[in-house]
């Protein structure tokens, strides 16, 4: 079990929150405006009074940044535990509030960081995917991300990237656009909830996405 794979609620302050405003908003933020002709749409759909989970598809390393600055809104990402391993990586991780998962398996302590996410201003994010893959029909999403929106009995926010996988040769010239659709709620049905994160990310992306 990585050290970083549970996380208290202390971990989620003022000063890591202004870590991940540092890192999404300040730094990468301003180069997406400059770089890319940047568009969210669908911010109507955010939720102001409840806790959701973020669940976006996953096309590029940019993905985790991009979120929190599109969003406006304090994410803690579910990274692969092999970030975790080199220093800096693993200190970028750890000031903007993401925590260590293993990919073949869900850990109670990973279960339980969701739980103490819960219990602060933060959202939870995660890639249904487990891996970026930008292709047209993207099959196998597993239902692994079920267990956190049944353990925290939270609802879904889908949200649709499209570009970010594409590397920009010149100022506002290549197309970004984050889509956030709308609340899929919390149910004891969690196959149905998965569907409907399909459903909702094909619609949003133009793209195809699969249960396994």
């Amino acid at each position: 079990m990585s050290a970083f794979s549970k996380r208290d609620t202390k971990i989620y302050n003022r000063f890591r929150r202004f870590c991940l405003w540092l890192t999404c908003n300040l730094c990468f933020g301003s180069y997406i405006k400059l770089m890319y002709n940047y568009n969210v749409e669908g911010k109507e759909n955010i939720p102001s009074d409840e806790r959701f989970i973020v669940a976006a598809n996953h096309i590029s390393g940019r993905d985790p940044f991009l979120l929190p600055f599109a969003l406006n809104l304090p994410i803690a990402f579910m990274a692969k535990e092999e970030l975790f391993e080199k220093f800096f990586s693993r200190t970028l991780m750890d000031f903007c509030g993401a925590f260590a998962v293993r990919r073949d398996k869900v850990e109670v302590s990973t279960i339980k960081t969701a739980l103490n996410i819960k219990n602060t201003n933060w959202m939870l994010g995660l890639f249904p995917q487990g891996t970026r893959d930008s292709s047209q029909k993207v099959e196998k999403i597993t239902k692994g991300f079920a267990s956190f929106a049944k353990a925290t009995k939270t609802g879904i926010l889908p949200v649709g990237i499209i570009g970010s996988d594409e590397k920009p040769k010149w100022p506002f010239c290549t197309k970004l656009t984050v889509k956030i659709g709308k609340m899929i709620p919390y149910s004891d049905d969690i196959d149905d909830m998965m569907r409907q994160w399909c459903s909702t990310i094909s619609e949003l992306t133009g793209k195809e996405y699969v249960l396994e």
